[in-house]
């Protein structure tokens, strides 16, 4: 085993040299390195892993780190065999864009980025096992993530077994019996063919009906494409109808794109939620997500045509109420079915829905638009027309895409209805509709709807469902929210697609060729030609008989065909690292089935609650489907999740207010102007202006002095110049206030609000402002500006970022974890004050003088027996603490680790038997000067793996109590006494007292009130 650097620091707490010796120490004897070891229990503590940005971490990113590595550090102390990995998301559009800006290959500033993240968490003392660490964007690590690809491709869901299964039972069903009696989840226009059939069918035509029951497959979908980024944005990536990255128009397009059935899971998604213990609000949104409705679906002729409308709702019971049909403006029946007279309307009406995103057609309530085809549907049951209009409230990829509009039901459609001038006939009994639609299910009761009269919700919904199913123009059906996930990308820093084109139908390449490499390209834009950036590159083809890819123009189409131009999303490389942590080298297959064995799940799992309905959905998908093909011992990966709240910002703003004198033909000086600004700025040190060459005065006030600065400024400054200024004091004063400067807070005195004035002027950033604020070195020297003060989120675009870095230089690592965790509860938001770390900076030293009570500062333990006070301190803290890290209540923990030391230094502890238990509970937290702290104390290597301290009860059993001893209501002095005692031996005890004597002087006492652990008042 190394050891660290020797070097005496026992003499103070220096946190550089402490923090740095470990962290060296950890890394060369790899302390946190996990291995198979059946003879410890197995934890998993997993964290998000980052996507490595150019501007590195922040404050407020670390915050669930420490939190999972505090945990990770308590397990290892309760004998846990700990997995605790790291690596990093490291595909995406951030590096591609600033590719496409600077021309730096993707791979090179994200490895840049890569370094920076390493270097900022290493210096936070994670225990993470780096030996383990994962890259999305390296090939070792994608060709797994293509090799899962291709299982999905290779698989499809069977809905009479409930699970995931190989395309070739689906093919040996065929070739036996056809697809009349196939279950699975499909495309909805499949065709039904027999076992003679599929026989005679050609081998591409076999190919696209297949396409039609895999679990991924090409398909014509409409998508949120953005022009400017070029390429597909999920819609999370959409921030009011503008894309997250950049604020870029979105518009909806069709596409060719790969999908993945995710809806095969709809319902065990659901279930899954049962079995997990994660937060009910992320469980709600996943919930809302998936969206199950239990209706029916109800189909429509079109008059006029051979086609149907088909729509799904989950109130038959209302299908006398419909008065219009309403079509997605992407159905695909719209252009069918538009008459001549209605084209152009309908078309304009498409392209103007088309540059608004689906989040915003869902969200908007208020805009009221659309159009009416010209064509009529047919009641299925009175046989009367409905006319089809479209709306952009109705999304093609929910449901059918089609609604039966019910004015009197809905509150939308009522709202359209109105808007156009479309009749609201009302089917509810007893309900007033003139002001608004009715949607009360549980007091309902049919009328005028036929054979439906008089029923109440649930008996009405039945019937119905029974007679459309009797029409065959209908069938009860449980419908889900959750859509298909589109799974391209036409961007270049992806994962490649394992695909390559044989008359244009997909082809999956070999396991054993994988992986199938990013090519090197030009341009990280699309081509001219609108394919994308995969499209520019030269050496992009597949020769099926070498099996590997070669130049572009050996394509001939009988042995080389073109490979797959789109890339996988973000979330891909996201939905299985956590498995692939637990055998990252394995270069055989996804992980060893002895590592899956072993580590079976991510027992803790801690991130932001953003990824709800995004990574870790698909991620839970996933995970059943490996689970459906045997690969994963558990349906769901993650046995607890916590989210963690949101360290917040705190902006740092000044306020420009300006003012004029309109003084260009009056006769003042240069040098009587020169006077003016150097005695306002020596007696407004916060108010300061400036005389630039427009004769105008400039001031930097603050904010709380504004009203202040308007009401007196014009006497202020012609009282400080007295008889040199009087005749000017009919000059005209123009205010004018303007907006407020954001500055960022690294320009600030750490620790406050104070405008560091050296810092600001060496930032040319702010050049611009130079001039409007500052006058010369003198009043540079004499300002002290406080800037007023803002809690917004942490954010680079807010200048409030506060850099780790800058932190651990002034106040060490520990520091740092011990205040983010005493900022508040893991799962709250918390405003970041920099000026808060000092005090939890302070415990730290108080905490290394308890150990180093020694002349000047030595180290000082002796052997001696603890006081009863000190092994009561250390048992409630032992108890306390240990609670509050199974709550993961960590706040409340720092604040029991100060009382601790407080009661201890008061104590004057130096005993080994209190002060070695105590660093192992303060080692989650602050492991650098714990690890410091044992090795003083005598012990060889890590801290990290003793045993956690046990709590005893019996030194918190108090078994004597302290009697206040009162003479005539008066306490006089204080009695300790065993607790056991009755009230004749307290009595005899007190009055056998040498100070009950002095204090009675021979005199018999009237009465003695004893109250057993509490008084004894002796009256008389």
């Amino acid at each position: 085993m190394r050891h660290i650097e020797k070097k005496d620091i026992s003499m103070q707490y220096d946190f550089k040299e402490i923090e740095k010796n470990w962290q060296k120490f950890w890394a060369e004897n790899q302390t946190f390195k996990a291995e198979i070891n059946s003879d410890k229990p197995k934890f998993y503590v997993l964290d998000m892993f980052p996507y490595p940005s150019g501007a590195g971490l922040h404050v407020g990113h670390p915050l669930g780190y420490i939190a999972s590595d505090i945990y990770a550090r308590y397990k290892r102390h309760k004998g846990f065999n700990v997995l605790h990995p790291q690596g990093y998301d490291s595909f995406g559009l951030p590096a591609e864009q600033y590719a496409i800006q600077t021309g730096q290959h993707p791979a090179v500033t994200t490895e840049k980025n890569i370094t920076t993240y390493r270097r900022q968490l290493d210096q936070l003392g994670f225990s993470f096992d780096w030996s383990r660490e994962v890259r999305t964007s390296d090939p070792k690590y994608y060709k797994w993530t293509q090799w899962i690809f291709i299982q999905l491709f290779n698989s499809w869901y069977n809905k009479t077994s409930d699970k995931a299964e190989s395309v070739e039972t689906l093919i040996s069903v065929f070739e036996t019996e056809g697809n009349a009696n196939v279950q699975a989840v499909c495309d909805e226009d499949v065709v039904q063919f027999s076992a003679e059939d599929w026989k005679s069918f050609s081998d591409k035509k076999k190919q696209e009906i297949l396409l039609q029951y895999r679990l991924t497959y090409l398909a014509e979908s409409e998508v949120n494409w953005c022009p400017a980024l070029g390429t597909v944005l999920a819609n999370d990536e959409i921030v009011n109808g503008v894309s997250e990255r950049g604020g870029h128009p979105v518009i909806r397009k069709k596409m060719t794109q790969w999908s993945m059935r995710i809806s095969a899971y709809a319902q065990r998604l659901l279930d899954g939620l049962d079995t997990v213990d994660w937060p009910q609000p992320l469980k709600d949104s996943q919930t809302n997500w998936i969206g199950r409705s239990q209706g029916a679906s109800a189909i429509f002729n079109v008059k006029g045509h051979d086609e149907k409308i088909e729509v799904f709702t989950t109130r038959p019971d209302t299908i006398f109420g419909v008065s219009f049909m309403t079509l997605a403006p992407e159905h695909e029946l719209v252009a069918k079915i538009t008459t001549p007279e209605q084209k152009a309307e309908v078309e304009a009406y498409i392209e103007a829905t088309a540059k608004r995103s689906e989040r915003d057609r869902m969200a908007d309530v208020k805009t009221i638009s659309g159009a009416f085809t010209g064509a009529y549907a047919e009641h299925p049951f009175t046989k009367e027309p409905i006319p089809v209009w479209i709306g952009d409230y109705v999304l093609a990829g929910y449901g059918t895409g089609a609604v039966m509009s019910v004015p009197c039901g809905d509150q939308r459609d009522y709202d359209f209805a109105k808007h156009f001038n479309i009749p609201i006939p009302n089917i509810f009994e007893g309900v007033d509709i003139s002001e608004g639609a009715f949607s009360d299910k549980e007091t309902t009761v049919i009328t005028n709807s036929d054979f439906l009269n008089g029923l109440p919700y649930k008996k009405a919904m039945k019937r119905a469902i029974f007679e459309l199913e009797k029409l065959g123009q209908g069938e009860g059906k449980i419908n889900y929210r959750l859509r298909d996930a589109v799974f391209s990308r036409q961007r270049y820093w992806g994962e490649p697609f394992p695909v390559y084109y044989v008359d244009g139908m997909p082809q999956m390449i070999a396991a054993e060729h994988l992986p199938i490499k990013l090519p090197e390209v030009d341009k990280y834009l699309p081509t001219e030609t609108g394919e994308p950036p995969l499209g520019n590159a030269t050496v992009w083809a597949w020769d099926a008989e070498k099996n590997e890819v070669v130049s572009n123009d050996k394509i001939d189409h009988k042995t080389v065909w073109p490979l797959e131009l789109n890339t996988m999303p973000g979330w891909a490389g996201s939905s299985q690292y956590f498995n692939r942590y637990m055998d990252p080298h394995n270069a055989n297959e996804i992980f060893s089935k002895e590592a899956i064995d072993y580590w079976q799940d991510v027992d803790l799992y801690i991130g932001g609650s953003e990824h709800a309905t995004g990574h870790l959905l698909y991620s839970r998908f996933w995970q059943k489907f490996m689970f459906d093909l045997g690969l994963v011992p558990k349906e769901e990966f993650a046995k607890k999740l916590i989210n963690q709240g949101m360290i917040t910002g705190t902006s740092a703003f000044v306020q420009r207010l300006g003012f004029e004198i309109d003084w260009r033909s009056s006769d003042i000086s240069t040098e009587l102007m020169g006077k003016a600004i150097d005695l306002w700025n020596k007696n407004h040190p916060n108010v300061l202006v400036s005389f630039d060459e427009n004769f105008s005065f400039k001031s930097l006030a603050n904010y709380a002095k504004t009203s202040t600065v308007f009401s007196n400024i014009k006497d202020d400054f012609f009282g400080l110049l007295g008889k040199d200024f009087e005749k000017y004091r009919d000059l005209n004063f123009t205010f004018t206030l303007l907006q407020d400067v954001r500055l960022n807070v690294d320009l600030l005195h750490i620790g406050t609000d104070r405008l560091d004035i050296e810092k600001f002027k060496r930032d040319s950033f702010y050049k611009p402002l130079w001039n409007s604020f500052f006058v010369d070195s003198k009043a540079v020297e004499t300002m002290n500006y406080v800037c007023r003060r803002e809690v917004e989120k942490m954010s680079k675009s807010k200048y409030n970022v506060v850099n780790p870095d800058a932190i651990c230089e002034e106040y060490g690592a520990d520091s740092l974890r011990l205040y983010e965790m005493f900022l508040g509860p893991l799962e709250q938001s918390k405003p970041w004050n920099t000026a808060g770390i000092t005090g939890v900076h302070s415990f730290l030293k108080k905490l290394w003088r308890l150990y180093h009570s020694g002349p000047e500062g030595a180290f000082s333990v002796s052997e001696t027996e603890p006081s009863k006070d000190s092994y009561k301190t250390l048992h409630k803290t032992i108890k306390k603490v240990e609670e509050d890290i199974e709550n993961f209540s960590f706040n409340t923990s720092v604040s029991t680790f100060m009382i601790a030391v407080n009661e201890l230094s008061s104590q004057k502890c130096t005993s080994r038997v209190v002060l070695e238990p105590l660093a192992i509970l303060v080692s989650p937290y602050a492991p650098h000067i714990a690890e410091e702290l044992w090795k003083q104390l005598g012990h060889e290597g890590s801290i990290s793996t003793v045993a956690f301290p046990k709590f005893e009860e019996k030194y918190l059993v108090e078994s004597s109590k302290e009697y206040p001893v009162s003479f005539n209501g008066k306490m006089r002095f204080k009695l300790e006494l065993p607790l056991d005692l009755s009230k004749d031996e307290i009595e005899a005890a007190v009055m056998a007292h040498e100070k009950t004597e002095q204090q009675l002087q021979g005199r018999t006492p009237k009465k003695v009130i004893v109250v057993p652990g509490k008084i004894v008042n002796i009256v008389g």
